[in-house]
C-alpha cells in the first residue's frame, strides 16, 4: 500500500499542471461542453460566438470578490509578520514534534475555524502551515511540507456545514429568492440538524486521524525555508522619524477596530451574517497596523507579503469567465437536470451531492452555485416530496467536497506557503475519498 501511495504521489507531482494551466483547461472544457450541449437551436458558429460573449460577460463579475481575496491573503500574511502573532503561531508550531503530529494539529484547527468562517479558515490554515514549516526548517527537522499544506487546506472540505455556509444561510433569510417555493428554513433544520452535527463530529475526528496516519507512513525531508518573521520587516524601520510616529499606527488601528465592531453590530441588526469577508478584512487591517511597530514596519511587511497574491489576481477572472459560461449558457441547468432525471426519492440526495461536487469544479462559489442550482433542486425535491433542508445540506456537502480536487480556493494557501498544487493534491485527493464515503453515508443513513 505504501509503495502504491508513493507511486501515486510521484505521478501527480510529475504530471499535474499548474493551477493557471488547470484554469485554462477548465475554460476550454466548459466552452466545448456548452458548445455541444446548449444553444441547440443555433448553429455551432453562432453558439460559439454567444458562448464567447458569456465568457466575457462573466470575466469581470468577480472583480470585487477578487479584491476581497487579495486583501484577506495580503493582510493575513502581514498580520503573521507581527511579533505578537508570530509568538502565538510558534507556540502551536512547537507543540508538534513530527510531520504526523503537525498535520493532525493543523487540520484540526483549520476545520474548527471553518465551522465559524471559511475566510478565517483559509488564511489561518495557510499561515499556520507556513509558520510550522519555517519552524521545522530552523530546527533541521524532517517534514512533509505538502502534507502540512493539505492539512491547512482541509477546512475547505467542511466549511459549508458551518456558520458561514452560503446555502443554509441563504434559505434562512426571510426574503430569499426561493421563499415562495420553499419558505424560510431555519438553521436549526440545516446547520444544527442532527445529520449535520453528526457528520461534523465525525469529520473533525476522521481528517486529523487520516493525516496523522499518512504522516507516520510517508517520509518527509529537510527543507530550507526562509523565515518570514516580524524581524525582517521591523528591522527595516529603525529611523527616528518612524519611531516617533508609533502612536499614529496605534490610533489608526484602534479607529479601524472600533469601525469593524460597529460594522458587525450593524450586520447583526440587519439580520445578516456578522463575519463576512469585509468584516474579516477590516479586522485584519486593524490588527496588522496596531500590532506592527509603526507604520513603516507595516508597509515593509506589506511589501514582503504582496508577492503571494499574484495567483489570485490573474486566475480569479478566468474562473469568473467559466462561471459566466456555466450560468448564461444554461450548462449548469443541463448538468443538474441530468442528475434530477435519473433520481428517485432514495437517490435524489446522493445525486444532488454528486452534481454539486461536479458543478463546483466550474462554479467554485457556494453562493453562486446555490443561485444556479437551487431552483432546480428545490423544485425536484418538492415534486418528490423530499425534505428541503436535507437537499440543501446535500448540495453544501458536494460543493465543499470537490474543493479537495479543485485548486481555486487553494490559491491563497499556495501563494503564502510557496507550495504548488501538485504538492498538496496527492493528500487532498485522499481526503476527497474520505469525504465521499463520510458525506455519502450520512445522506443515506439520515
Amino acid at each position: 500500500m505504501k509503495r502504491i501511495t508513493e507511486a501515486y504521489i510521484g505521478f501527480v507531482e510529475k504530471y499535474l499542471p499548474s493551477p493557471f494551466v488547470i484554469a485554462l483547461l477548465l475554460t476550454l472544457i466548459t466552452f466545448i461542453f456548452a458548445l455541444f450541449f446548449t444553444g441547440k437551436e443555433a448553429s455551432i458558429v453562432n453558439n460559439g460566438i454567444d458562448i464567447l460573449g458569456f465568457w466575457q460577460q462573466g470575466l469581470w463579475e468577480l472583480l470585487a470578490f477578487t479584491m476581497q481575496m487579495v486583501l484577506i491573503l495580503l493582510l493575513g500574511h502581514t498580520l503573521a509578520l507581527t511579533a505578537a502573532f508570530s509568538k502565538f503561531i510558534n507556540l502551536l508550531a512547537d507543540s508538534a514534534k513530527n510531520t504526523a503530529q503537525a498535520a493532525a494539529m493543523v487540520s484540526f484547527f483549520a476545520i474548527l475555524l471553518s465551522f465559524f468562517n471559511w475566510g478565517l479558515c483559509v488564511i489561518f490554515g495557510a499561515i499556520l502551515s507556513r509558520k510550522l514549516a519555517e519552524r521545522f526548517s530552523q530546527k533541521g527537522r524532517i517534514i512533509n511540507y505538502g502534507l502540512i499544506g493539505a492539512a491547512g487546506y482541509s477546512g475547505m472540505m467542511t466549511w459549508h456545514g458551518g456558520f458561514s455556509g452560503s446555502a443554509p444561510l441563504k434559505v434562512a433569510e426571510a426574503n430569499h429568492f426561493l421563499v415562495d417555493k420553499i419558505g424560510s428554513i431555519s438553521i436549526d433544520e440545516t446547520i444544527f440538524s442532527t445529520m449535520n452535527v453528526a457528520v461534523s463530529v465525525v469529520i473533525i475526528i476522521a481528517i486529523p486521524l487520516v493525516l496523522l496516519l499518512i504522516g507516520q507512513k510517508l517520509p518527509g525531508k529537510n527543507i530550507k525555508l526562509q523565515a518570514s518573521s516580524e524581524t525582517s520587516s521591523e528591522e527595516k524601520s529603525t529611523d527616528k522619524e518612524a519611531e516617533d510616529k508609533v502612536w499614529i499606527a496605534k490610533l489608526l488601528g484602534i479607529i479601524m477596530l472600533v469601525s469593524a465592531i460597529l460594522y458587525g453590530f450593524r450586520q447583526y441588526h440587519q439580520g445578516a451574517n456578522i463575519i463576512d469577508l469585509n468584516f474579516i478584512n477590516l479586522l485584519l487591517f486593524a490588527l496588522s497596523i496596531s500590532l506592527h511597530k509603526n507604520l513603516r514596519a507595516f508597509l515593509h511587511a506589506v511589501d514582503d507579503a504582496i508577492k503571494g497574491v499574484s495567483g489570485i489576481i490573474i486566475q480569479f477572472p478566468l474562473y469568473a469567465g467559466i462561471m459566466g459560461i456555466m450560468k448564461y449558457s444554461g450548462l449548469v441547468v443541463v448538468i443538474s437536470d441530468t442528475f434530477v432525471s435519473i433520481s428517485t426519492v432514495q437517490t435524489f440526495p446522493i445525486f444532488t451531492f454528486i452534481s454539486a461536487a461536479v458543478v463546483n469544479f466550474f462554479v467554485p462559489s457556494g453562493g453562486g452555485q446555490w443561485a444556479v442550482q437551487g431552483p432546480i433542486i428545490a423544485e425536484a425535491a418538492t415534486n418528490l416530496n423530499i425534505a428541503i433542508p436535507k437537499v440543501v445540506m446535500a448540495l453544501s456537502y458536494g460543493d465543499q467536497l470537490s474543493n479537495m480536487l479543485q485548486p481555486f480556493w487553494a490559491l491563497p494557501l499556495l501563494g503564502l506557503t510557496g507550495l504548488k498544487a501538485k504538492d498538496i493534491i496527492p493528500y487532498t485527493s485522499v481526503l476527497f475519498i474520505l469525504g465521499l464515503v463520510v458525506y455519502g453515508s450520512v445522506l443515506i443513513i439520515f
